[in-house]
């Protein structure tokens, strides 16, 4: 392929070629921390559906969601431009070639971009409006970074104010006991295997951040995922998933500790 042409990506599992990039860092709203402990195992286990349809986090009844195959991606034909061309191009990143996002199969309204605040919260607050599909970072001066994402079934089973306690790069997955029980073919991704490694194929995606409220993890995470056509949609898994190249935007900007707010109804815009 020449420089500069734009490949066709009809099947949005097999995307474009690599093009070798990488994202620039943004600046971070407020100073990022320097961890100064070892992530647990715990930390990698999360985004996991309870048991049957009802939310242990909320007594809420969860009404069966599809699955991410299943989910076609919607018939946009939105503009192409050379500037979203550069925010969702292809990335190497931390060893891993991540493929571009064909964003024009995507409704515009779920792109990257800043916006008026509606929250009303401090700057360097981060905050989910689930039924809208809509992530916030609030910034200075009455704006907002604003990122479409998916809400899996554990996103829909937790609200309230908790804060950024954990955030890392090129996760590992572990899944859970009970997930294994019911998918014994995980087993090689337990605890006690190590979970599974770092990589595309990762449920984790490229980033991942973890929330905690009053000191314990509430298992609701803010994860990549490359299965960029479940944006703006209820995905079968998973808590809130992001684009890969918008969770690494995201993961730039949100220091440790950042204090987080999820809503289950809708904001006013």
């Amino acid at each position: 392929m020449r420089d500069g042409a734009i490949p066709d990506t009809s099947d949005p599992k097999s995307l474009m070629p690599m093009r070798e990039c990488r994202l620039k860092a943004l600046p971070l709203s407020r100073r990022a921390f320097v961890l100064g402990a070892v992530a647990t195992n715990l930390l990698s286990v999360g985004c996991v559906a309870p048991r049957g349809n009802q939310s242990a986090a909320t007594g809420l009844e969860l009404e069966p969601l599809p699955t991410s195959a299943s989910l076609e991606p919607a018939a946009y034909d939105a503009v192409r431009t050379p500037e979203l061309d550069a925010r969702y191009a292809a990335v190497f990143d931390g060893g891993h070639e991540i493929p571009a996002v064909p964003y024009w199969k995507i409704d515009p309204k779920l792109y990257r971009q800043q916006v008026a605040d509606p929250t009303g919260e401090a700057p360097g607050t981060v905050v989910v409006d689930t039924p809208n599909r809509f992530l916030y970072l609030v910034e200075e001066g009455g704006t907002a970074m604003r990122y479409g994402v998916g809400i899996g079934r554990i996103g829909f089973t937790w609200e309230g104010r908790g804060v950024v306690h954990w955030r890392q790069h090129w996760p590992r997955w572990k899944p859970p006991a009970d997930m294994i029980a019911r998918k014994p073919e995980l087993e090689i991704y337990s605890v006690a295997n190590g979970g599974m490694d770092p990589g595309l194929d990762n449920p984790l995606g490229a980033r991942a951040l973890y929330i905690h409220r009053n000191g314990e993890d509430t298992l609701y995470r803010l994860h990549g995922s490359p299965e960029w056509w479940t944006m703006g949609t209820a995905a079968s898994s998973g808590c809130v998933r992001l684009t890969n190249q918008d969770v690494i935007d995201l993961y730039e900007r949100v220091p440790y500790h950042a204090p987080i707010i999820v809503h289950q109804s809708p904001l006013t815009t």
